[in-house]
C-alpha cells in the first residue's frame, strides 16, 4: 500500500476546459430560429425548411413554435393542456399528464412544446420581446386570420399587434396609434391616434360600427365616409387598407404614395 496522496485545493476557476469555449448554445438556437422564422414567412414547407438549414422537420416545428409563429389545432391543444395540468405539477409530470389526456407519446408533447431555455417567446408574449421578424410574421398570420374571418376577435388580435406601426388616412397624412393599459394590467377598448399635434381617441365600437359595412373582404371602398358616418373613420379607413380587409382606388394610393415619399 503507498502512501495517500496529500489533498491539493482546486484552484479558482479550475476544473475540466470546455471543448469548445466559443460554443454558445443560447446564440446557436437564436440563429436557428431567426433563420427558421424567415423561410417559414416565405412559405416553405418545414420540410424544405429542414432540408435548407439541414434539421429535423420536428427540430424546426419546436423552432418556429418557440418563436411564436407556428399555429395547428394539434399545437393549441397541447399548449393549453399542458398549462393547465403544469399548474399544479412539475414540468416532467405535465408532460406525461399531458401525453396520457391528449393519448400522443411523450415525445410528441415535447416536440409541441416551446424551448424552455429559447430566446425566443410564446404568442402571448409583449411584441417588444420578440425579434422584428417574428413580430412581422406574427402581423402576416393575423392578417391572413382576420382575412378569412373577419371577427371580432380577430380584428382585436390585429389591432393589437399593430399598435405603433405608422398608417395613412385616405388624404395621405400619416398617423400611429397606442393601446393603454388600464389599473387592472388590461388593455382597454379605445385607440389612441397620434397626429404629432395631440392625441385623439378612437373608440372600439366605433371600428366595430365600420367592420359590419364592409360588404366583401378585399373589395374597392371608394372613401371612408362609405364605411358609415363614423367618428374617426378616415383613420379607420387606413388601418382597414393596412390590415387588407379592404381596397382602395387608385386615387387614394396615389395620394398615400406622395404622402410617404415627401415625409421619408
Amino acid at each position: 500500500m503507498g502512501e495517500k496522496r496529500k489533498y491539493k485545493p482546486r484552484k479558482p476557476g479550475g476544473g475540466r476546459k470546455k471543448l469548445k469555449p466559443e460554443f454558445d448554445a443560447g446564440k446557436n438556437l437564436k440563429e436557428q430560429m431567426e433563420s427558421a422564422v424567415a423561410l417559414y414567412d416565405s412559405e416553405m414547407s418545414l420540410q424544405a425548411i429542414a432540408d435548407e438549414l439541414g434539421l429535423n422537420p420536428i427540430k424546426v416545428r419546436k423552432l418556429l413554435i418557440t418563436a411564436g409563429v407556428y399555429e395547428s389545432d394539434v399545437a393549441e391543444k397541447v399548449k393549453n393542456t399542458f398549462k393547465e395540468y403544469r399548474e399544479t405539477q412539475d414540468y416532467k409530470t405535465s408532460i406525461l399528464s399531458t401525453a396520457k389526456a391528449l393519448n400522443l407519446s411523450k415525445a410528441s408533447v415535447t416536440s409541441y412544446l416551446p424551448y424552455e431555455k429559447g430566446v425566443y417567446f410564446p404568442n402571448t408574449a409583449d411584441k417588444e420581446k420578440i425579434s422584428v421578424g417574428a413580430e412581422r410574421q406574427r402581423r402576416y398570420r393575423a392578417v391572413r386570420k382576420l382575412r378569412t374571418e373577419p371577427t371580432e376577435e380577430h380584428l382585436w388580435e390585429v389591432v393589437l399587434l399593430y399598435a405603433g406601426v405608422r398608417f395613412k388616412t385616405y388624404s395621405g397624412l400619416p398617423f400611429t396609434y397606442e393601446i393603454r393599459k388600464g389599473r387592472n394590467g388590461q388593455y382597454t377598448k379605445e385607440l389612441w391616434i397620434d397626429r404629432r399635434e395631440n392625441s385623439k381617441s378612437l373608440a372600439w365600437s366605433s371600428v366595430l360600427l365600420a367592420l359590419g359595412h364592409i360588404k366583401k373582404v378585399g373589395e374597392i371602398v371608394e372613401r371612408p365616409k362609405a364605411l358609415g358616418d363614423i367618428r374617426g373613420v378616415t383613420y379607420i379607413y387606413g388601418m382597414f387598407y393596412r390590415f387588407r380587409l379592404i381596397d382602395v382606388s387608385d386615387e387614394a394610393k396615389e395620394k398615400m404614395k406622395k404622402s410617404f415619399n415627401k415625409s421619408s
